[in-house]
């Protein structure tokens, strides 16, 4: 006898899973700003796959750019070794896009890879083995990422992690003194997004930079979660014109693939390339229909009015989230947190938007929190619904 098993009970069991409670929503298909469920229940997006699909899910000219690298090749060599137009391209267009002694780009499977990445190349060229990160900080679950992350309670049972690292608090310009010339380099988030998107106070950006040039070690800002318009400009950094050594980016980046990368200057990723040769490789790191599909992205970026129309939509989820049960709203652009009371408030919050078919989430660092970061192309009539609909849930 044939026994039926549901797509439910195969996921609960049959796939490893992260969280005793996760949401199972069954997703059939996805489009713009809105998800659709096998019962063709209709969900307004919220958080984009934790800012992911920023130009809105299956945008067409990214589903062009897949299908049309499809039909040429996919994974052809590993990383590095043979010439691939998508992975040149798309370096060749991101990199026209940022300051000069960010010319070259190491493309990597996820924003996490990135961190592994940079954390070698900072210890290679700088000879130095400590890296600062700081308090509330994210940059991944890999055990190097985790070493310089900032949540001891998420990595508390994984320890012995890598040693030699050590945690300062952003926006305490007094613990910038702990930067000194056994620092290989300095990651950090130029505004904390796990942490509940705290923006960094007026200056601290510029000192840090002040004191890595100071000491000699390298500047590693983290835009996994901030490029690609998410805060109203490309890059968050532009916002205040601290340019970093090193550039991680991920998410957003590969267009709804997946896709990474570390961007430096070419005089210090050629580091890579002896003592030891292969000084860091991939397998499928940069796979040329994540590339296609990231260049895609990037392109309706640029041509179109989404990011200089972020602040506008920023302006209008703060006005119509005036709610005696909103304690504050923090970040800017369009990675919000709302503070309300507490956990409890904010778990009970996140399922009743569930039920009125609104998708939003909670922080790792931030448990008073709930999630805002919509595709950037959210209409104002959509941030209207999702207003609402977060307030009826909050009362």
């Amino acid at each position: 006898m044939i026994k039926l098993v549901s797509q439910r009970q195969i996921f609960l069991t049959q796939l490893a899973q992260t969280s005793p409670i996760p949401l199972a929503l069954e997703i059939d298909y996805a489009e713009g700003c809105w998800l659709y469920d096998v019962n063709d229940k209709k969900y307004l997006d919220l958080i984009s796959g934790i800012s992911v699909s920023s130009i809105g899910h299956r945008h067409h000219a990214v589903v062009q750019a897949i299908k049309d690298q499809v039909d040429k090749y996919l994974h052809v060599m590993v990383y590095g070794e043979f010439i691939q137009s998508p992975q040149v391209s798309f370096a060749a267009l991101l990199t026209s896009q940022l300051p000069d002694n960010l010319n070259c780009v190491y493309f990597t499977n996820s924003g996490t890879e990135a961190t592994e990445g940079a954390m070698k190349l900072a210890k290679r060229v700088t000879g130095r083995h400590e890296i600062i990160g700081f308090s509330n900080s994210y940059h991944g679950s890999t055990q190097g990422a985790l070493s310089i992350a900032g949540g001891e309670w998420f990595k508390n049972s994984f320890r012995p992690l890598i040693p030699g690292n050590r945690q300062i608090r952003f926006n305490n310009f007094d613990d910038l003194e702990l930067i000194t010339r056994r620092t290989a380099a300095v990651f950090m988030e130029p505004l904390q997004a796990e942490a509940g998107a705290v923006l960094p106070e007026n200056g601290f950006l510029a000192a840090v930079r002040k004191k890595c040039t100071e000491t000699g070690a390298l500047l590693v800002f983290d835009e996994i979660q901030t490029a690609f318009g998410r805060t109203g400009s490309l890059f968050y950094f532009q916002h205040e014109n601290v340019v970093p050594d090193i550039l991680m980016l991920g998410k957003a980046l590969g267009g709804g693939m997946p896709l990474g990368a570390f961007i430096a200057d070419q005089k210090l990723m050629n580091a890579f390339t002896h003592d030891p040769v292969l000084g860091h490789i991939t397998t499928f790191g940069g796979h040329p229909v994540s590339c296609a599909a990231g260049k895609a992205a990037f392109e309706v970026l640029l041509h179109s009015e989404w990011v200089a129309s972020v602040s506008e939509k920023e302006k209008l989820f703060r006005d119509n989230l005036k709610d005696p049960n909103i304690k504050a709203v923090h970040g800017k652009g369009l990675l919000l947190a709302i503070e309300v009371s507490g956990f409890d408030k904010v778990k009970s919050t996140i399922q009743k938007c569930i039920d009125e078919g609104l998708i939003t989430d909670w922080f790792l660092f931030n448990d008073k929190c709930i999630r805002v970061a919509p595709p950037i192309i959210i209409s104002n009539e959509e941030i209207m619904i999702a207003c609402e609909i977060i307030k009826k849930s909050l009362a």
